[in-house]
């Protein structure tokens, strides 16, 4: 059976409500408490303007570990990738308000 589920996860002081497949939810909230925690560094680390700024950071960040785990890996999980563009257009929605 392929239930759904309303879930809210929080990323940056913010509260996004999710229906995702009950397959997906822990996957997106150990990418969620991810994201938290860069911001967290990156506030810590780096003189930061402000939340947007943050945000491309962790997306930078997020999208070069990608890359060059591509070069490493042999063998590509497409289903993998398809989350992250997932993710990485939700995160350039949020964005782009």
């Amino acid at each position: 059976m392929n239930d759904k589920l309303k879930i809210k996860l929080s990323i940056a002081d913010r509260v996004y409500p999710l229906t995702v497949d009950m397959s997906q939810e822990e996957g997106l909230r150990s990418a969620a408490k991810k994201i938290d925690a860069m911001i967290k560094q990156f506030e810590e680390n780096y003189a930061v303007r402000d939340k947007q700024d943050v945000l491309a950071m962790c997306a930078l960040q997020f999208a070069s570990q990608l890359e060059q785990q591509k070069s490493v890996e042999t063998v590509v999980d497409t289903e993998s990738i398809e989350r992250l563009a997932r993710l990485n257009n939700a995160l350039e929605t949020y964005l782009n308000r």
